[in-house]
C-alpha cells in the first residue's frame, strides 16, 4: 500500500534497533523502498515508551544461538506505527506488545486520509 501512503503525502520511515550497517542490509535484502533508521540504544523507542527487557528465559535462547543484543540490558522495543502530521502531532497509533500484530495498512490509510 506504500503507493496508496504516498498518494495522501505521507512518507513512510522505518526505526531499527539495528546498528546502521544492518539496517541498511535490511533495507536491501527486503527491497525495502522506505528509509530505514538505526536506534541501536533505543532512545528513539524509550522516548515513546516502547522499551521492554526480555525475560532470563529469552535472554538464554538469544544466547544459545548465538544471538546477542547490541546491549548488554537485553531490551528490545514493541513493534509501534504512528502517523504523525505535518505539525508533529501523533494523529494515528498502533503498538501491540505481540510482534505479530501489526498495523492493519487499511487502518494507516483511513488515518492518512483524516488528514486531509
Amino acid at each position: 500500500m506504500l503507493p496508496d501512503f504516498r498518494a495522501h503525502g505521507a512518507q513512510l520511515l522505518g526505526i531499527s534497533p539495528d546498528l546502521p550497517d544492518d539496517s541498511l542490509s535490511t533495507r536491501e535484502k527486503q527491497e525495502l523502498e522506505f528509509e530505514v533508521l538505526s536506534d541501536p540504544g533505543n532512545g528513539a523507542a524509550r522516548a515513546f515508551g516502547l522499551v521492554f527487557r526480555l525475560s532470563d528465559d529469552l535472554c538464554a535462547i538469544y544466547t544459545s544461538f548465538g544471538l546477542s543484543l547490541d546491549h548488554a540490558d537485553w531490551e528490545l522495543p514493541m513493534p509501534a506505527s504512528y502517523v504523525i502530521d505535518q505539525n508533529a502531532v501523533i494523529r494515528f497509533v498502533h503498538v501491540d506488545a505481540d510482534y505479530a500484530r501489526r498495523a492493519e495498512p487499511a487502518d494507516v490509510l483511513a488515518a492518512l486520509a483524516g488528514l486531509a
